[in-house]
């Protein structure tokens, strides 16, 4: 079994087993950024074979992200309580499970059940994998290797969906979108206890689990993204709407007021102090809601107005995959020179102008002239977006809460997708419906509808650009410095605590708050 630290003198990603373990989260975070993208492309083909509704097919996707996005803050924290290597087993196991369960899916009741759970384990899963690479990782080189390419994961996860997506429903079918998973999960429940030593669970922070706030946290978020996903078509303004948002708020107030009086707290509101955290995971939120959005609406496009099968869909995003790993790798060898915000900073002012010309977008578009130089713009922005925010979202967070910053960050990914396309299919649709009423063609109303969501996606990205201003400035620092050293609050017995350095780091520029 292969401890996951680095050895004395060395940096761990320089051996062997350090490159294992790289290889191996990042098959994890493959799992979990293709989960939506992958099964996209297939909705029409499980439509029509499961015969659901056309207002219950969403719940293929959404209920997967209801509970994904629900469970994170739990998922992140009972991996620093239980042990990390036990929890990323426990939901990859759920994760393989339900995926099983879903390709067999006999009835549209069965899958959207199996997509429920499965939410649940790719939260369990994958704040459990990130933790794992942000300690394992910790000399400030290997730091920023590393979670640049966990965040190449992120930019190219959900570009190899859509390809994979339309590859295998043009193929097998749509139920191999499902099987493919059972075999990775297999390979990554195996590979964690070849390369990832076990912890015992932290007995005294489990005694006193707070299990009131876990309960409002995980209430929270489930009433959050649900109303999201349900806003389209109840209505912004509805009462339910209205109530549910509502309901949300309460709940996150409850719980704030809990965390700061409990003294095991399952979200401690000091990781907050993390300079520049929170701004991190808000421009996450908001790149995600352009980005996710786009190839949404894009898969749309080519599909219901340039008539594309869903291989050729699948297909078109294969140059837009490469570009992205570009920017992602480009990026990983800036960070250390230039730090995180620069490139949050420009990556998202690069995507916006590629998802501006996306958005102008005409009814007999080409691929060649419309959509492939825009896409490839945008995609390039996307690589340094992600791999800096992933960095940035990590930064200087102490290794007991390293699951909680895992969470936090994949949390905003997933609230990021549930409201820009809550926010954007409601523009679409809106607009769609007008021009059919003043008797426009149909793929005009389509592509006045695809426009004018583009256009908001493209937004929100450029917000990230003002949001990115206030990111803290990372140049991958060694994980686990003093409380004090990490947000300026002297906190009495906090040095007992810290994580000394490896020999490999001593010299290397750490993380800049400028």
């Amino acid at each position: 079994m292969t401890q996951a630290s680095a050895p004395p003198g060395a940096p761990f990603l320089a051996t062997r087993a350090g490159r294992l373990t790289l290889a191996f989260l990042c098959v994890v975070a493959l799992l979990d950024f293709t989960g939506i993208a992958i099964v996209n492309v297939s909705l029409p083909s499980i439509q029509r074979d499961l015969h659901f509704s056309q207002q219950d097919l969403q719940w293929v996707i959404s209920g997967y992200v209801v509970t994904y996005g629900g469970f994170l803050l739990l998922g992140g924290r009972l991996a620093d309580l239980l042990g990390r290597r036990a929890t990323l087993v426990i939901g990859t196991a759920v994760f393989g499970v339900t995926a099983i369960i879903g390709g067999a899916a006999p009835n549209a009741g069965t899958l959207v059940g199996a997509r429920l759970a499965q939410g649940i384990g790719a939260a369990l899963m994958t704040p459990a994998a990130l933790s794992i690479l942000t300690t394992s990782f910790n000399a400030g080189t290997d730091r920023v290797k590393a979670l640049g390419a966990w965040g190449a994961m992120g930019g190219l996860g959900g570009v190899l969906g859509v390809f994979l997506g339309g590859v295998i429903s043009a193929g097998p079918g749509w139920r191999w979108v499902f099987y493919v998973n059972p075999p990775l999960c297999a390979v990554v429940i195996i590979a964690a206890y070849l390369l990832i030593s076990g912890e015992a669970p932290r007995r005294s922070g489990l005694a006193s689990f707070d299990v009131l706030g876990a309960l409002l946290g995980t209430g929270g978020m489930l009433l959050l993204i649900y109303a999201l996903v349900k806003a389209p078509e109840d209505g912004w303004g509805s009462a339910r709407t209205i109530g549910e948002l509502a309901g949300a708020a309460a709940l996150f107030t409850a719980l704030v007021i809990n965390e700061l009086r409990h003294p095991n707290p399952v979200l401690p509101l000091s990781i907050f102090r993390v300079k520049g955290l929170a701004a991190t995971d808000a421009a996450n939120v908001l790149a995600l809601a352009g980005f996710n959005s786009v190839f949404f609406f894009m898969t749309l496009y080519m599909q219901e107005v340039l008539h594309f099968s869903a291989l050729r869909a699948g297909v078109a995003y294969v140059p837009i995959a490469a570009i992205v790993v570009v920017g992602s790798i480009g990026g990983s060898g800036l960070v250390p020179r230039l730090g995180t915000r620069p490139l949050i900073v420009a990556g998202a002012g690069i995507a916006t102008g590629g998802m501006y010309w996306i958005s102008r977008i005409p009814v007999h578009g080409s691929y060649w002239s419309d959509i492939f130089p825009a896409m490839m713009i945008m995609g390039l922005g996307l690589g340094l977006v992600f791999v800096a925010v992933q960095i940035a979202g990590n930064a200087g967070v102490p290794p007991d809460k390293a699951g909680l910053a895992g969470a936090l960050i994949t949390a905003s990914f997933q609230l990021g997708v549930a409201l820009g396309l809550a926010i954007l299919s409601a523009l679409a649709t809106a607009r769609t419906h007008s021009l059919l009423v003043a008797r426009h063609p149909v793929p005009d109303a389509l592509v006045g509808g695809y426009t004018r969501a583009l256009l908001g996606a493209a937004i929100f990205a450029g917000a990230v650009v003002l949001i990115g201003l206030r990111t803290a400035n990372t140049k991958g620092e060694p994980l686990g410095g003093t409380p004090a050293e990490i947000t300026g609050v002297d906190v009495p017995g906090a040095a007992a605590n810290r994580v000394p350095r490896s020999p490999a780091s001593a010299g290397e520029e750490t993380t800049t708050f400028g």
